[in-house]
């Protein structure tokens, strides 16, 4: 199109871009039309976590305005299809702000529903009160509001308010959710409208194409009952969800969201704080103490150095690692052969091992486990460790891979089981957690590589980008062992375990099981902690079953994350250590 063609057209272009918002944003209240006397004038649903307000039934501004300024401490209202955001704004500038999300619609009349579902998922009404439970901890784990388990039973048959969730057919967990809500049936709109709104998957055990699958399932149940369209509003940010809906055929179309401003949107009106460059391990403590009004100062963001102070106390932190902890405590964890040795003092099991550089003391260990664990004495996230080495060549091999991260490397006996993290503050067990090795599923058409990709993606994307599987050469070694190559296709549904450290950095996954661990696990922990005698330690064992009483003991890290242990305090029993007057607002 030449220049002059293009000058041409953009008054078109623009013609068209008004008429979208005169048609879809700017029309009167639905109330005010003749013959739509049915319509309840400044309607507004609740739905668990807060109001919706839709401001098509507002006759004015000024009213959307008082009602979102009389939203319930706690919870978070949403005022949506504003028709004249400036004009509420003016009227409340202060207390409200414009949310800096999108609105995008489905167009039901050529929407065409999927003709596959996806493998392994099952979508279905919330039907339970442990499906409740179940979505509320999805809720926590992905930073949304909760909402009372009653409220969702009470409204498991509602025909306005629709709850789907989505079941691992295999596991029967409950791994992802969505609320639908049915416009005519709510206030009678005569547009028949439908919006979409708590999207929500589990992203560490959910299968992929489990958000597309509620996104569908919702879509299907509207179309069938006549609704013209399908709205939902999502962050401008979020690009991944963005393209999700994109992909499914929603378009975006000009229509606004008010909040109140409340601590739980803070970060939607306030804008960058220093903190948001933060890791999530170092942010979930910042988060923690600005809530309790103690003062943050960043010293270094990428590296999770910060300074709390409150009153005349000064302590400065890097994560969860805080000037509490003494050097020699440090020096303790640091070397897992000394860590091994304090703790088998205090009376802790703790499995065979060997230097490295003692080939007859290593080759004992193999021979009497059969199988072992190669490591740096000394490091961090996983790096430079193999896990279920069986024969002298492959362990040769692995002290060089671990020799790249310490010179000292350990030989130590394979203790099968799963990996357990006990988070101890003020030698008190806060929270208890498994640790899942990274695991992949098949679809029957990608390779091994493609599917550790899209895991890696997912994992990063719900981890603030802490969480990915390395391609390496560990990587390959696990996969080969299981009789593949990252160039195989993996039948579809069938389970591919990857790696066999399950570090949160190698792509791992973290599941809370602190109701259930056994008493004898929780006391050895805090003999470990008190061993060491460090205020703040994560203590990793191996086990079979959390909620019997055997294990072996692993190591110690100085440095635990406190992050994705919902919904376990651990941030709050970290503040109440450091700043024992704000045990108040906790």
């Amino acid at each position: 199109m030449s220049t002059q063609q293009s000058k041409r057209s953009e008054p078109h272009a623009q013609s068209y871009r008004l008429r979208r918002m005169r048609n879809q944003s700017l029309k009167p209240p639905i109330g005010s039309v003749g013959g739509e006397g049915d319509v309840p004038s400044n309607f507004s649903l609740d739905v668990g976590w807060g109001r919706l307000l839709f401001g098509q039934t507002f006759e004015s501004a000024e009213e959307i305005a008082r009602t979102l300024r009389a939203e319930t401490p706690g919870e978070r209202d949403i005022a949506f299809y504003i028709r004249d955001p400036h004009v509420a704004l003016a009227a409340a500038p202060q207390q409200l702000f414009l949310d800096p999300s999108h609105t995008f619609r489905l167009d039901l009349a050529t929407y065409r529903p999927a003709h596959k579902p996806v493998e392994g998922i099952i979508i279905r009404r919330l039907c339970t009160q442990a499906d409740a439970e179940a979505v509320n901890r999805i809720y926590i784990a992905r930073g949304m509001a909760p909402v009372a388990p009653e409220f969702f039973w009470k409204r498991r048959d509602s025909r306005v308010m629709t709850f789907f969730v989505a079941e691992d057919e295999t596991t029967g967990e409950i791994v992802g959710t969505v609320t639908g809500v049915d416009h005519a049936r709510a206030f009678g709109d005569p547009e028949r409208g439908a919006s979409l709104w708590c999207l929500a998957v589990d992203s560490q055990q959910a299968r992929s194409g489990t958000g597309t699958a509620l996104v569908r399932r919702l879509a299907d149940l509207f179309q069938a009952r006549g609704c013209a369209y399908l709205d939902l509003s999502v962050l401008h940010d979020n690009s991944s969800a963005i393209s999700l809906y994109e992909k499914l055929g929603f378009k975006r179309i000009p229509v606004f969201a008010l909040k109140k401003k409340n601590p739980i949107n803070e970060r939607l009106f306030i804008g960058e704080l220093p903190e948001e460059k933060l890791n999530p391990y170092a942010r979930i403590i910042v988060d923690e103490a600005r809530r309790r009004g103690v003062n943050v100062e960043i010293l270094d963001a990428e590296g999770g150095f910060f300074r709390l102070s409150h009153g005349g106390r000064q302590i400065v932190c890097r994560e969860a690692l805080s000037e509490l902890t003494t050097a020699v405590a440090m020096s303790i964890c640091d070397d897992k052969a000394i860590t091994r040795r304090f703790v088998e003092k205090a009376g802790l099991r703790v499995p065979d091992q060997a230097d490295a550089e003692d080939p007859d003391a290593w080759k004992q260990v193999l021979e009497k486990s059969g199988a072992v664990v190669v490591k740096p004495a000394r490091g961090e996230q996983g790096r430079g460790i193999s896990v279920g080495v069986k024969n002298e060549l492959e362990i040769k091999r692995a002290i060089l891979r671990a020799r790249e991260v310490c010179d000292k490397v350990l030989v130590e006996e394979l203790v099968e089981g799963h990996d357990m993290r006990l988070v101890v503050i003020d030698f008190e067990v806060v929270a208890v957690a498994m640790r899942k090795p990274a695991t992949v599923t098949g679809d029957g058409k990608s390779t091994v590589a493609h599917l550790i990709e899209m895991q890696s993606r997912r994992r990063r994307e719900a981890t603030g980008g802490e969480s990915a599987i390395p391609m390496d050469d560990e990587t390959q070694r696990c996969v080969a062992a299981k009789g593949y190559g990252f160039d195989s296709i993996l039948a579809e549904g069938v389970k591919l375990e990857v790696r066999r450290t399950a570090n949160l950095h190698t792509g791992g996954t973290i599941h809370d099981v602190t109701d259930f661990t056994h008493p004898d696990l929780i006391e050895a922990a805090q003999r470990a902690a008190r061993a060491i005698d460090i205020p703040v330690v994560g203590i990793d064992f191996m086990v079979k079953d959390p909620s019997e009483p055997n294990y072996a003991f692993i190591e110690a890290n100085e440095r635990p994350g406190l992050a994705n242990h919902e919904p376990q305090p651990t941030a709050e029993r970290f503040m109440d250590l450091l700043f024992p007057l704000t045990v108040a607002y906790s």
